[in-house]
């Protein structure tokens, strides 16, 4: 069983898992499906806000695609999760990524 069709199976059994559809939007992103990938992303922003994680990948894949707007957008709202959270290391990530971004300091 390939790798996706695995972490397909462990949807199937979990379909809440946080951790399994950042694992499928990795995979697909891994394999050049970047619609599918960013699908996986966007879901879990939109129905898990709290994984913060998933900020940081869907901004870069946005900027890959050259939505700079989006990609800000997405790092300011993981910004945002990640001050709530009190992680310090995604803080630090998403911050940088902000300031790439942004044009800022690189």
């Amino acid at each position: 069983m390939d790798r996706i069709a695995q972490l397909e199976s462990f949807l199937d059994d979990d379909p809440d898992d946080a951790f399994t559809q950042f694992a499928l939007a990795q995979e697909h992103l891994k394999q050049g499906d970047l619609n599918t990938a960013q699908e996986y992303f966007e879901t879990l922003v939109a129905e898990q806000p709290d994984y913060v994680g998933t900020y940081y990948h869907l901004g870069k894949l946005y900027e890959r695609r050259g939505a700079v707007e989006q990609a800000i957008e997405t790092y300011e709202q993981g910004i945002e999760v990640a001050r709530t959270q009190r992680d310090r290391k995604n803080l630090s990530e998403l911050q940088d990524a902000l300031m790439q971004a942004k044009g800022v300091g690189f």
